[in-house]
């Protein structure tokens, strides 16, 4: 094992391709994945924040703001996916009302 560090997200394979990244806090944004380092700082660019819902913080509306080019902080950053090969389905846990 050599004296360098491995982490455990390789980011490498991402760069130049889109990314969902969801921070602390409740935050939640895409862009392209343009750079980052060992602490996780992330630079997006054509950035989209998805707005939350007023009444409930932990729901993110249609809503969208552009932000342009940002850097995320590592600290914040609690997941990063690719946005090519996702879609969002139903809750399958999800009891229906009559039941």
């Amino acid at each position: 094992m050599s004296g360098r560090k491995e982490t455990v997200l390789d980011l490498a394979k991402f760069v130049d391709k889109g990314v969902q990244v969801k921070l602390t806090g409740g935050r939640q944004v895409t862009g392209t994945l343009k750079g980052y380092d060992q602490l996780l700082n992330l630079v997006l660019d054509e950035a989209i924040e998805y707005l939350r819902d007023p009444d409930d913080p932990l729901k993110t509306t249609d809503q969208t703001r552009r932000l342009g080019l940002i850097v995320c902080r590592g600290t914040a950053v609690m997941l990063v996916s690719p946005t090519d090969g996702t879609d969002e389905i139903a809750n399958p846990f999800l009891q229906p009302d009559g039941a």
